[in-house]
C-alpha cells in the first residue's frame, strides 16, 4: 500500500521518485489534507442544518396556526343554572325562580308546578337570565324546563317546603251574592297581622263602574274595603286575594288565593228620626215607605249614626245577658230582625208592646221596633214590610236619638269615617 512502502524504500529510491520533502512538512501536509478534504464536507453539513432549522420554524407556525383555527372553532357548551338548585327537597318559597345561562342566550323558559300552576317570568336585556314574577308557592313541585338558543335544554326540579303556621281571611259579603250600596269588604283574619303592608298589598279589591277602593284596619285582625261614597247601584265587585306564602308577621303565612266577586243591587237607604219616632225609606231616590217606630229609652239610647245592615233573621232569641244588661229580657222569637251593630243592636219587629208605643215613645233597651205579629208572618204589619224591603248591606241613619255615633268597627259602620280618616288607617 502506497505510504507506508514509500516510507521503508532507501533513500536513493525516495529521491528517484521526486523531491524531497522533510517529513515534518509531510506529516503536516497529510494533516493539512484531511483537514481540506473534512473542511470541503462542512458547507455540506452546514447546509444540512440550515435546512433543518428552516423546517422546524415551519413545523412551529404551522402548529400555532392549526391551534389558532382550532381556536376558532371550537365552541363552549352554554351552561344552565337553577335556582332553586335542581333536586332541592325543601326549597324556599320566599324569593322568585332564576335561571341562567353562561356561554350562551335563552331562548325560553317554562315552570310549571304539580298543582298545575305555572309561574310567569321576565328576561334581562341581553337573554342570559330570567326571574319569575311571583315567588313560587309553598308546598309544591316545580319542574323548570329552559332551552338555549341553537336547540340545547335543561330540565330541572325542586320542592319548595310548606309552611309551618298559617292564616286565611274569611270574608263579607258571600261570594256571588247581591247586598245594598253601603256594604263594605270586610275580612277577618284568623291569626293576628303584624306586617299589615304585606298583608294588604296582596288584597286588591276592584269596582265596575271603576271606583277607588281603600283598605282600613281595624286592630290586627280586620281589614274593610270602601270608596269615598256609598257604591253605586248595580256595581261589580270583585276581590282578589293573593294571600298564599305571604308572611303576616312571625313566620305565619297566608293559605288563600282566589278572587271572588260580589253584586251591589239597588240603592236603599233608610233614615231613623227618634226625636219623630219614624223611618222613612228612599229607593232609588224615591220614598218607598214611613214607618212608626220606638227607639231606646233614655236610660238605654240607642246609636247614632249610620249604620249597615249586616245580618238577618225571619226570628231569632234576644237575651239581655248578651249585652250587659243582666236578666231583663228573654224572647226566644223575636220577628223580622236585622242586625246593625256587633254590640247588639238591631232593627226588629216587636210584638208585645202595646201599638200606640210605635211612633210616640221610646222604650227599648237599645233597639229599633216596628210594630209586628208573634209568628213573623203577617204581612200587614210594618216590621214584615221593612224586613221584606231590605238586604243584607242596606243603610239605615239614625238621627236624634240622644246618643253618640257609633264606632265605625261596631259592625260594618266604616262610613261614620270621613274619607281622609278611612284612607288614613291603611297601611300602604
Amino acid at each position: 500500500m502506497g505510504v507506508p512502502e514509500i516510507a521503508n524504500r532507501p533513500d536513493s529510491a525516495a529521491r528517484e521518485a521526486g523531491p524531497s520533502r522533510p517529513r515534518a512538512e509531510r506529516r503536516a501536509w497529510s494533516r493539512r489534507g484531511v483537514l481540506a478534504a473534512l473542511g470541503s464536507a462542512v458547507p455540506v453539513l452546514a447546509l444540512s442544518g440550515c435546512g433543518g432549522t428552516a423546517a422546524g420554524a415551519d413545523g412551529k407556525d404551522a402548529a400555532a396556526t392549526g391551534a389558532a383555527a382550532k381556536a376558532k372553532t371550537q365552541v363552549r357548551t352554554p351552561t344552565v343554572t337553577v335556582s332553586p338548585a335542581d333536586g332541592t327537597k325543601k326549597a324556599g318559597f320566599t324569593a322568585p325562580v332564576v335561571v341562567s345561562v353562561t356561554d350562551g342566550t335563552l331562548s325560553s323558559v317554562e315552570v310549571s308546578g304539580n298543582d298545575g300552576s305555572a309561574l310567569a317570568g321576565s328576561f334581562s336585556a341581553d337573554r342570559t337570565r330570567w326571574t319569575s314574577s311571583r315567588n313560587p308557592y309553598s308546598g309544591t313541585k316545580y319542574t323548570v324546563t329552559a332551552a338555549v338558543k341553537g336547540g340545547t335544554e335543561h330540565t330541572a326540579t325542586f320542592v319548595t317546603k310548606s309552611p309551618g303556621e298559617t292564616f286565611a281571611g274569611y270574608f263579607t259579603p258571600e261570594a256571588n251574592s247581591t247586598s245594598g250600596v253601603g256594604m263594605p269588604v270586610s275580612i277577618n283574619f284568623t291569626e293576628a297581622v303584624t306586617d299589615r303592608a304585606a298583608v294588604e298589598k296582596a288584597i286588591t279589591v276592584t269596582a265596575e263602574p271603576a271606583v277607588e277602593v281603600v283598605g282600613h284596619w281595624f286592630g290586627n285582625t280586620r281589614l274593610d274595603f270602601r270608596p269615598a261614597e256609598y257604591w253605586a247601584a248595580g256595581t261589580k265587585i270583585t276581590l282578589s286575594l293573593r294571600l298564599k306564602d305571604v308572611e303576616g308577621g312571625n313566620g305565619v303565612y297566608g293559605v288563600q288565593s282566589k278572587d271572588v266577586t260580589f253584586h251591589i243591587g239597588r240603592r236603599q237607604v233608610s233614615t231613623v228620626d227618634l226625636a219623630r219616632k219614624t223611618l222613612t225609606v228612599e229607593r232609588d231616590g224615591t220614598t218607598l215607605a214611613t214607618y212608626p217606630v220606638s227607639g231606646g229609652a233614655p236610660d238605654h239610647t240607642t246609636w247614632s249614626g249610620i249604620m249597615v245592615i249586616s245580618e238577618r233573621f225571619e226570628q231569632t232569641r234576644m237575651q239581655s245577658s248578651t249585652v250587659g244588661l243582666g236578666d231583663e229580657y228573654d224572647i226566644a222569637d223575636v220577628p223580622h230582625a236585622q242586625r246593625l251593630t256587633t254590640s247588639g243592636t238591631f232593627i226588629h219587629g216587636n210584638y208585645w208592646a202595646a201599638p200606640a208605643v210605635f211612633g210616640s215613645s221610646n222604650t227599648s233597651h237599645g233597639c229599633i221596633g216596628l210594630r209586628d205579629a208573634k209568628g213573623a208572618d203577617d204581612s200587614s204589619v210594618p216590621g214584615y214590610r221593612f224586613y221584606e224591603s231590605s238586604m243584607l248591606g242596606d243603610v239605615v241613619v239614625v238621627e236624634n236619638s240622644g246618643e253618640r255615633t257609633v264606632e265605625a268597627s261596631n259592625g260594618l259602620n266604616g262610613w261614620n269615617l270621613s274619607w281622609a280618616d278611612w284612607k288614613a288607617g291603611s297601611a300602604l
